[in-house]
């Protein structure tokens, strides 16, 4: 046995790692706090946000959007290229075009910093004739349009408008070659969506979903509802009638005519579905500006109702509507076939119409300039035409998707093997994991979900499955059920049994039979008690789609859907996502299976793709497994595998096989596997270790023997493949740390850690979804508590009840307390209700009476007597555990209810129900008067009525004993962060042969709900408040107040807190970075039998009863608790843990002061690239398709240069700039953020008074400036224009004066083009005869230096005075003592005073900002830059700051070093 033992403990957030090292001296019960630390990684508090909101979240996602800009961008210009190629040789480009296109080196490309317009030359437009074509015909059209305006000027109408009148013009008529030519390249230029299969809004047979444009013949206005909102009814001309709310007023609807998406919810029989009232169910929308896919569906409608070509339909829709929208209102995103067929049309047209411009010849010299080296190519197109070369080779080419299988996880049980063409060698791969719609995967987990099921009785919680699934052929028949459903729910499976069970019933009797069967018996699975129902379950959800789909197909043979045809469907369906590639396999399978095609191809044609979800094993590993676990009729021996065959063999016959494992033998001989027909039914573990002799879910279980393992572990770290850009993040990020740790302390030696206890952030165990679900309950209890603190000291200040005014949606409770006569106004405020005004804030346990008085809606649970609320806080009430601590370990608030004393004490360790059952009516005495114990049924109805919304606390209140799943629960934590961070660490502390399982015994995972018990029991929450009170008596100072401590009566020293108004979201321990080396502490020092206690790990033990399992669970208590008696009591106490050791939390404190935090630093600003394109290279005479790598140095830029937006250079006489400002304008969307501040920030002054009059009329932003608002001011602008007319405002020119700003570039526009720079990096400073100087080093001289191979900042400044240091954000300087002698200080051994005048370094323009090293939020707003000047607080910032006790820190700061560790050096 070892008496020396070395725990490392960690604690890892979603942006932290706080880690503490540990040595344990058995045999003396000692301990010592070898080192702890903290480790941030610095995140844009943005990003974290929304990652603990649920929100998909990647630093990564961004730079890939704007990325797939570029590539669209870039092959938007290759394809026009190659047009200019093929339409140079033809010779239709207009000479002015041609001449500025460069086509022996560039191939395509337009000369350097030139793009002409093909329909103009110097301004002037070249289609003349088609233009005054147009005009001719808008004169018969529109004869207003044309008129003299006052200044002499003839009305225009645009000449971009020609190209509408060409594309329609030119599937009649012959038309210049120019023109055809402006036309191809219009198509280019915008050629439509390409829709893939299922992108199309799905389908729904319930469902229709229509486009109407309908004319408004009334509006009703109803009056405001509860929460102050207007409704309108809409009377429509055909009957219908739309409601909905509007903060304007509608009225000037009627008369209108209105577009409406309307969906009508239809039956079965596709009969319109009517509600109760017999009204038809139909609901509305209008689809918004950004609702495009709807709005492409209604453009779509039209154009196919107008049977015309997207050009003719522009064409004459503005011919008829001059003053349409084209972009926006006529023709949004459509898809490609609409302009596929329209320029085929035209170019069929103009072939037939001049053939002497399409020769072949000509065709020929076209597809040699641009496969000049592909001659494959050449001959495939040599058999087309020119229709095909322009649309489907150039114009419309769209390359196949690439396969994203590489991004699936790898399978832990299958591999296969490959010769590689390099080395020549054998490897191995894991094979990919299946998709979930696979057909045997469908099967494996219906398969999976009958093993587990099983049905228990809600009362008693007795499990009862066998009652139900008596025999093997019942199983059969219920798996038969289950894979011909797509889901299932609890009521759906009782309903299943009731009809086996009563097969001849009728209707009616089955369904009060079901009701009382709902009410009797629940599943295993996700259930709610309270509203007694459940979680759907999928299971064939494949066969059930196929089938549905399949019925609707003419003379289909019954027998049809075998599962070999199951499986082709499926895999046509799945793989393939091109819409025309699908149709015409969908031909062919209906061929192959003597179909009806017609009926086949209608029906599946709209076949919603399956999703994009996998399983956890490869198709190859599920067939395996599959023959194992069927059963009855569908098990067959001979459909397992060959080798598991032999194995099975050798274990029934006993026969010596190397293969098979001792561990495997024993589970055969404990499950009496001893016959072939045993091997059936098999659960998955077991089947995993018949066929592949193990259950683990890694491959292989390795062992770290050095330092050495590990960092060869990181380098070879293949990035993103934790999918998750910030879990990733911090898991090698704490690998660093711990092979850090590892070096320094253990010298990097093999078993140096005994072992490694883990403490995971619940946001980071968490999917995207529960985050999102555990942030709104995590504000919701926030407002929740801030409501009942307010109340409390609300009714501690005041003495009558007429002077309490609740706080906001308290209000109505409160009322209710009033009215129900809990308090009335003769009631005298007992002292201690008196007792909670003096403090600034109730106590959490205060809080917890409160919370539970008003949750029993002030009503003890076992008495059922009225708590009055002036005794709420008397000794009179405790608050109880409904399952006693003796017995669970359960904290929580859903374990605790408020009661009288003496029933409390009566209780003793008894469950509620247990109790009720054997104390019913018994006579109490309790809060001054004589009171009863429920009977069992008033004290079930008791807990129905109060907590039908809180199953969970209504099921602890109905327990008769604790079930051993909700212990089990609690035990396992089966996330996969925890399982892969787990399973890396196990391989350090991996003890021998028998530590089998992928999580070493030597990895302890704990939970937040056992340190947060510990922290308290061990007195470290006493030691944190110490360690920060400094802070918030420093604001007492600063406001001259106490509002920022609270005197504690029972400690007899203040403690910390924050006045009413900040307390939302403010927690003591968030504040300073150190709390995550505190809970590692804590981590390192719970044993696995502390977790096993609060877990409750005793009620888990098989072949023991009630009495033995609680004797376990006491004589563990003994071990690992003591007692705690409440001050001037003998007899009540309560069980704390002991402490780790004697002088622990001495230690804690000690330790703590101690720390440096160290942050994660991003520097990196270039780096070499190494490139590979595909080109055509010449090999023995032929050319050949090769990857070449790209010659000359290549530098990849890792951080942006500037920011996103990009603005136009403006000047304005009103603005008066200095020398360095420039004024830039940015086009912005009028919305509810445009104040009144903001719209004098609107470059036309004839828009910002109109926005300005408007907003002084309707009051707020928030109701000028919505949808409805806007579109009221565009109808009436006159109005708010001084009676002149003016062109309808959705965007306006927002301008900013600053100093930041530079040109985007020097080629094309971009000189024109401005943008703000990104954050420096380097701040220099310099040494000179007297004093620094300083100096921001831009990012772009950064890079260029870096490129050269320089140093990042310049060695000496202008005046040549010498760089001292550079500092860079999250780098740590000192900031000395006035006088202190810089040459004494010993960086390596800081002392505690030393180490508090420690500062990062925040940001820097001109001067430069530095935060304290250990804060990590404000408790106050400007804390850290705060000072009182006089009777005035002044400051900028809540967590920096620029100076310290008056001096620039720039001035006199020293640079330090710091490692991952918090080790200390000069710089």
């Amino acid at each position: 046995m070892k008496y020396i033992k070395y725990i490392l403990g960690l604690d890892i957030g979603s942006n932290s790692i706080g880690w503490a090292l540990i040595q344990l001296f058995i045999e003396e019960k000692q301990g010592k706090i070898i080192a702890t630390g903290s480790r941030i990684i610095p995140m844009d508090q943005g990003i974290l946000g929304n990652f603990e909101k649920g929100n998909t979240v990647s630093q990564t996602a961004d730079r890939t959007f704007y990325r797939s800009a570029r590539k669209l961008r870039a092959r938007h210009l290759l394809r026009r290229e190659r047009l200019h190629r093929v339409l140079h040789i033809l010779g239709f480009l207009p000479t002015h075009y041609d001449k500025q296109i460069d086509f022996s080196k560039r191939y395509g490309k337009f000369v350097d910093n030139t793009e002409p317009k093909i329909a103009y030359n110097e301004g002037k437009f070249l289609f003349m004739d088609s233009f005054q074509e147009m005009l001719a015909d808008f004169k018969s059209h529109q004869p207003d349009l044309f008129y003299t305006k006052k200044n002499g000027e003839e009305s225009k109408i645009p000449y971009d408008w020609t190209i509408y009148y060409l594309r329609k013009k030119a599937l009649s008529q012959k038309i210049s070659k120019e023109e055809l030519a402006w036309i191809i390249l219009n198509f280019n230029q915008k050629r439509g969506y390409y829709q893939l299969r299922g992108e199309e809004e799905a389908e729904n047979p319930n469902k229709e979903v229509a486009y109407y444009s309908l004319m408004v013949t009334d509006v009703t206005v109803e009056a405001p509802n509860k929460k102050g909102e207007i409704w309108y009814s809409i009377q429509l001309e055909n009957g219908w009638v739309y409601r909905r709310t509007s903060k304007i007023p509608l009225d000037d609807w009627k008369g209108k005519v209105r577009d409406f998406i309307v969906t009508t919810e239809l039956e079965e029989d596709g009969s319109v579905k009517r509600d109760k009232d017999g009204k038809e169910k139909r609901s509305f929308r209008a689809p918004s500006e950004d609702d495009w896919n709807l709005l492409k569906k209604k453009t779509e409608q039209d154009i196919n109702t107008s049977r015309k070509t997207v050009g003719c339909y522009i064409y004459d829709h503005i011919l008829q509507n001059p003053n349409e929208k084209i972009k926006g209102k006529l023709v949004r995103t459509i898809e490609r076939k609409y302009y596929k067929e329209e320029l085929r049309a035209i170019l069929e047209k103009q072939i037939v119409l001049q053939p002497e411009l399409f020769t072949d010849q000509l065709f020929t010299d076209c597809i040699r300039e641009l496969y000049s080296k592909n001659e494959a190519q050449q001959r495939n197109l040599a058999a087309r035409d020119f229709v095909h070369l322009l649309v489907e080779d150039i114009i419309f080419y769209q390359r196949p998707l690439r396969s994203q299988k590489s991004t699936l996880a790898n399978c832990s049980l299958e591999s296969r093997s490959y010769i590689d063409k390099d080395s020549h060698t054998r490897k191995e791969v894991p094979l990919k994991v299946c998709p979930k719609s696979n057909p045997y995967y469908q099967e494996f987990r219906v398969l999976q979900w009958l093993q587990n099921l099983k049905i228990y009785k809600i009362d008693t919680d007795q499990e009862v499955t066998h009652e139900f699934i008596k025999t093997l052929e019942d199983k059969q028949q219920l798996f038969d059920f289950l894979m011909n459903q797509k889901e299932i729910d609890c009521e759906e499976l009782l309903k299943y049994f009731l009809n086996q069970t009563y097969p001849n019933a009728k209707e009616k009797a089955l369904k009060s039979e079901l009701k009382k069967w709902k009410d009797t018996y629940r599943w295993n699975y996700v259930y709610d008690i309270g509203e007694k129902s459940s979680k759907k379950y999928p299971m064939n959800e494949t066969r059930y789609e196929l089938k549905r789909h399949l019925e609707k197909v003419a003379n289909l043979p019954d027998d049809f859907l075998s599962s070999e045809v199951e499986y082709l469907l499926w895999h046509l369906i799945y793989s393939v996502t091109d819409k025309v590639a699908y149709e015409k396999g969908l031909k062919k399978f209906a061929q192959k299976h003597h179909l009806d095609k017609d009926s086949f191809v209608e029906s599946f044609k709209k076949f919603k793709p399956y999703p994009s979800e996998y399983g956890s094993f490869s198709e190859k590993a599920i067939r395996k497994l599959l023959p194992l676990m069927r059963f009855g009729s569908y098990w067959d021996f001979n459909h397992i595998d060959k080798n598991t065959q032999k194995r099975i063999e050798d274990l029934i016959t006993g026969v010596e096989n190397e293969e098979i494992r001792t561990i495997l033998r024993e589970k055969a001989e404990k499950y009496q596997l001893e016959r072939e027909t045993d091997f059936q039914d098999l659960p998955l573990w077991l089947a995993q270790y018949i066929v592949y002799n193990r259950h683990a879910e890694a491959s292989s279980l390795e062992k770290w023997t050095s330092v050495n393992d590990l960092e060869t572990y990181l380098n070879e770290f293949k990035q993103h493949s934790l999918r998750n850009p910030i879990v990733e993040q911090v898991v090698t990020e704490t690998l660093r740390v711990v092979r850090d740790i590892w070096q320094q302390y253990g010298q990097g030696q093999a078993d140096f850690f005994d072992e490694i206890h883990i403490e995971l952030g619940r946001e980071l165990k968490k999917t995207a979804k529960e985050r999102e679900e555990l942030s709104k309950q995590n504000q919701k209890n926030e407002d929740i508590n801030l409501r009942i603190k307010a109340l409390l000291a609300e009714l501690g200040e005041d003495n009558t009840i007429e002077n309490v005014r609740p706080y906001s949606l308290m209000q109505q409770e409160l009322l209710k307390i009033y009215e129900e006569g809990v308090f009335s106004s003769s009631m005298e405020i007992e002292e201690e209700i008196e007792k909670i005004h003096k403090k600034a804030s109730p106590s959490k346990t205060e809080l917890q009476r409160y919370k539970l008085w008003l949750e029993q809606k002030y009503k003890s649970p076992y008495t059922g007597q009225i708590i009055s609320l002036k005794r709420l806080f008397t000794e009179d009430y405790e608050i109880e555990h409904i399952i006693p601590q003796s017995r669970y370990y359960d904290d929580s608030l859903s374990n605790k209810v408020i009661c009288e004393s003496a029933v409390n004490k009566l209780k003793g360790n008894q469950l509620g129900l247990e109790f009720i059952k054997n104390h019913y009516g018994e006579k109490v005495h309790a809060a001054g008067k004589e009171v009863s114990i429920l009977t069992e049924e008033q004290y079930k109805e008791f807990a129905k009525n109060h907590y039908a919304n809180n199953s969970g606390k209504m099921k602890k209140l109905l327990l008769e004993d604790i079930p051993e799943k909700m212990v089990a629960r609690q035990m396992n934590d089966t996330r996969y962060i925890s399982k892969y961070i787990s399973e890396i660490l196990s391989r350090i502390v991996r003890s021998d042969e028998r530590d089998e399982g992928v999580n070493s015994k030597n990895v302890i995972l704990c939970t937040g709900k056992i340190t947060s018990a510990l922290k308290q029991d061990w007195g470290v929450n006493d030691v944190w408040n110490d360690l920060i009170l400094p802070r918030f008596e420093r604001m007492n100072a600063l406001t001259q107040s106490t509002l920022f401590t609270t005197y504690n009566e029972r400690y007899q020293k203040y403690l910390p807190t924050v006045p009413m108004e900040y307390s939302n979201g403010f927690q003591k321990k968030r504040i300073d970075h150190r709390h995550h080396a505190m809970d590692a502490i804590i981590i390192a020092c719970a044993t696995r039998e502390h977790i096993n206690y609060i877990n409750n790990q005793h009620a888990l033990e098989k072949g023991k009863d009630k009495k033995e399992k609680q004797k376990e669970h006491d004589k563990l208590r003994e071990k690992l608790c003591i007692k705690k008696y409440n001050k001037g009591s003998e007899e009540n106490y309560s069980w704390i843990f002991k402490k780790p050791w004697a002088h622990f939390t001495q230690e804690v404190r000690t330790a703590l002061e101690g720390i440096v935090v160290s942050f994660k630093q991003n520097l990196r600003v270039i780096n070499k690239a190494t490139n590979y394109y595909e080109c055509w290279v010449e090999e023995n005479g032929r050319y050949i398709k090769k990857m070449v790598k790209q010659e000359g140095t290549n530098w990849a830029i890792r951080k942006p240069l500037h920011e996103e937006t990009i603005s136009g250079k403006i000047y304005l006489d009103r603005e008066k700039i200095t020398k360095n400002d420039i004024l830039t304008a940015t086009r912005k969307t009028v919305d509810s953020s445009f104040d009144e501040k903001r719209i004098k920030k609107i470059t036309d002054t004839g828009i910002q008074k109109i926005l300005l009059n408007y907003l002084k009329y309707k009051g707020s932003p928030e109701i000028a400036f919505s949808p409805e608002g806007l579109e009221e001011l565009n109808k009436n602008l006159s109005i708010y224009n001084d009676g002149k007319p003016h062109k309808p405002i959705y965007k306006v020119r927002i301008y900013e004066k600053g100093s930041g700003r530079f040109a985007l570039g020097e080629k094309g526009r971009k000189y024109k083009k401005y943008v703000q720079g990104a954050p420096n990096l380097y701040f220099g400073i310099y040494q000179g005869a007297n004093k620094r100087s300083f100096a921001t080093i831009p990012l772009n001289e950064v890079i260029e230096r870096q490129k050269q191979g320089r140093s990042s900042v310049p060695e000496y400044n202008e005046k040549g005075d010498p760089l001292l240091f550079s500092l860079s954000p999250n780098d740590l300087v000192y900031v000395p003592i006035e006088g202190e002698n810089i040459e004494n200080i010993d960086f390596q051994n800081f002392s505690k005073e030393q180490k508090e005048r420690i500062y990062n370094v925040n940001d820097f323009s001109s001067t430069c900002y530095f935060t304290p090293n250990r804060i990590a939020k404000a408790i106050f707003p400007k804390e850290v830059d705060l000072q009182r000047k006089g009777d005035k607080l002044s400051g900028s910032y809540d967590t920096k700051t620029a100076s310290l006790e008056g001096i620039q820190i720039k001035e006199v700061c020293i640079k330090l070093k710091v490692d991952r560790l918090g080790n200390l050096s000069k710089a």
